[in-house]
This record gives C-alpha cells, structure tokens and sequence, in this order.
C-alpha cells in the first residue's frame, strides 16, 4: 500500500510541475540544470510524496 500510494503521488507532483511549467510557456524553471527543466523537476515528486510517505507510515505503524 504505501509503494502504490508513493508512486502515485510522485507522479502526481510530476504531472503538476509539467502542467504549470507549460500555463508558464517555460522549459526550464531554473538555470541551476539546464536541460533538465531546472531544479523542480528534480524535485517535483519528492515534494508531494514526502507527505504521503510521512502520513501513511504514522497511520500503517499506529505511532
């Protein structure tokens, strides 16, 4: 449960990131990584799914 719920959110903040990246008209959302859309797009997936991860393991461990 918590690979599915991860991958489903780090997909879900890579779709986000693009869809702004694309109402913006930009490729790069930072200078830092040309070429590879900028800083965000590394870590686009890590922002949302962080949360995700955090949340379900206090909620599956009852701590």
């Amino acid at each position: 449960m918590l690979a599915v719920a991860t991958v489903a959110a780090a997909t879900a903040g890579d779709f986000s990131e693009s869809m702004i990246k694309r109402e913006l008209g930009v490729k790069d959302m930072s200078n830092l990584l040309p070429g590879h859309g900028g800083i965000m797009d590394r870590l686009d997936s890590v922002v949302f799914a962080s949360p995700v991860v955090f949340m379900l393991s206090v909620l599956l461990t009852g701590a």
